[in-house]
């Protein structure tokens, strides 16, 4: 497949906690500017559309046909643009919810990705998944990490020989856990040669203070562009094959 340059964004926004309709609502916000600034791909935080709320996970559940991935589609669809949004999904062979991910395309397609490595405690409200998933946009197979999922060496390797070239990271991170995670972030990125890109979230959720600094890191594992910051904002990259150029920070007013 013929790789372009694509282009992509990494909404750093504030939740608030199970108020899907006001989460919702900031999402299609950010949806529409990172479209406007030429995004090809959206990326939210880890249950963005709830804030990290485990102990309400099973109480706030998306069915696969829910009527919130019907507006993330719609939104998709209007705005030219793949979204990827957290939320606790429900799944058929398990009692508990996943923590999931709903990936809506600009053709209509929707699909989901559940997190298969959960933190300690994560269990005790929802199941983990099994299966791996890669997409493509633009020439360019990207694989999709949910938090602790990139902490497993075998998540980013499976990316790999699934033949993803970019590796995007949907996290709940704190203050106290970043630089741990960075590191291991950008050890991904220069083992496997692909750039990685993460999107956290900036409030207090779950009972964790979040830290923002939604961060680029080029194939080589240096650090291209961070938010540096618990800034309301869009960090944006564009990626051609390796190369990841033309970063920048856009702020939401």
């Amino acid at each position: 497949m013929l790789k372009t340059g694509i282009r992509i964004s990494l909404a750093q926004i504030p939740v608030v906690k199970g108020n899907v309709v006001e989460n919702l609502s900031n999402h299609l916000t950010m949806i529409a500017q990172s479209s406007l600034y030429g995004a090809n791909v959206v990326v939210f935080p880890e249950l963005s559309l709830t804030g990290y709320e485990l102990e309400l996970a099973q109480e706030l559940a998306f069915s696969p046909q829910s009527p919130h991935f019907s507006a993330l589609s719609r939104a998709s669809i209007e705005n030219d643009i793949v979204v990827i949004a957290g939320c606790p999904l429900n799944i058929k062979s398990s009692a508990k919810p996943t923590i999931g991910a709903v990936i809506c395309f600009p053709d209509g397609t929707i699909e989901f990705y559940s997190k298969q490595y959960l933190h300690e405690g994560e269990g005790t409200f929802c199941a983990s998944g099994s299966e791996d998933y890669v997409f493509n946009v633009e020439g360019h197979r990207i694989g999709l990490a949910i938090c602790a999922d990139f902490s497993s060496t075998a998540h980013s390797l499976n990316a790999r020989m699934l033949g993803a070239d970019i590796y995007i990271a949907s996290a709940l991170i704190s203050d106290s856990g970043f630089e741990a995670d960075a590191k291991i972030l950008s050890h991904i990125a220069s083992k496997h040669r692909f750039p990685v890109l993460l999107s956290n979230h900036i409030s207090s959720t779950g009972g964790w203070s979040a830290c923002g600094n939604n961060t680029i890191w080029n194939a080589s594992g240096d650090v291209v562009l961070s938010s540096a910051s618990k800034e309301h904002c869009l960090v944006m990259c564009s990626i051609n094959g390796h190369e990841v150029y033309a970063a920048q920070v856009q702020q939401i007013t």
